[in-house]
């Protein structure tokens, strides 16, 4: 009996590496007003930050129903393999309870075990990318989920906004309201690493704002995983130069999605690592 593995659309994998583990995702929806898109289906990365850059209307994202992650754990138990799903933090999305309810449904016919990544964007994907590679290795999924929970309390991850606009109107800003009163002045920077949003800096300016990103990874001893994320390219590759004349280990460039955009809004960029 093997072990498959399922997430959703806030993992920011790359197809090539989605399709390379056999991983299924589970995608949320982006709603911009009345238009509502499938991620990674009906809307692209490129098509998200152009929609968002060309509408006043702040987009919003919608958890996948129960029934969308009963399809795929029925896809993957239909050989009677057993199923490990990952999901986007629990403290930031319905997604997970969505997951919890179709796992729920399927107890005595399907093996179901769903895990809280306390993780967003390739936070949550690095977790998936492991769980993967456990599951090929032949681990049970009381192995594979013992091995998420472990990466999960390793993970770091920090992001840099250009704006609290997006994340006002999702109400995802959480611990960190008192960014409130200096909206207009300051390019925040947010914790993620427990899962939740909390202050961790208020640079005035994009400069210094890379500056802080770089001495924070630089803080730790035995930094594994880079990954510079971005929602522009750009802005990803002003950081890793930043980094490559001080950080000796390999530095991987990734994108955010439309899931993490929608809340992040344009500019939004940050670092995951594993400590």
């Amino acid at each position: 009996m093997a072990v498959r593995i399922v997430t959703d659309s806030a993992c920011d994998l790359a197809q090539a590496q989605v399709d390379q583990h056999g991983i299924e995702v589970v995608p949320l929806s982006i709603r911009f007003g009345d238009e509502e898109y499938v991620d990674r289906v009906e809307l692209s990365v490129d098509e998200f930050y152009a929609k968002m850059a060309q509408t006043d209307t702040l987009p919003e994202t919608a958890a996948p129903s129960p029934g969308a992650f009963e399809q795929a754990f029925r896809k993957l138990g239909a050989d009677g393999d057993e199923v490990v799903c990952i999901n986007l933090s629990a403290a930031l999305s319905a997604t997970m309870q969505s997951a919890s309810t179709a796992a729920k449904s399927l107890e005595g016919e399907i093996p179901v075990t769903v895990v809280d990544s306390k993780a967003l964007t390739i936070g949550l994907g690095n977790l998936v990318i492991a769980a993967a590679e456990a599951a090929e290795a032949g681990a049970s999924s009381s192995e594979i989920v013992a091995t998420v929970e472990s990466l999960s309390d390793r993970t770091r991850m920090w992001g840099m906004l250009d704006t609290l606009d997006n994340l006002l109107k999702g109400g995802r800003i959480g611990k960190a309201q008192q960014l409130m009163g200096s909206v207009l002045s300051i390019k925040p920077i947010l914790d993620m690493s427990t899962g939740e949003v909390h202050e961790a800096a208020k640079p005035r300016t994009k400069k210094k704002g890379l500056l802080w990103l770089r001495d924070k990874v630089l803080e730790f001893d035995g930094v594994e995983n880079l990954w510079v994320m971005a929602g522009d390219p750009k802005d990803a590759g002003e950081l890793i130069d930043l980094l490559e004349g001080s950080y000796e280990g390999e530095i991987h460039q990734g994108r955010i999605g439309p899931v993490i955009g929608t809340h992040g809004g344009p500019g939004v960029m940050g670092v995951s690592f594993w400590t």
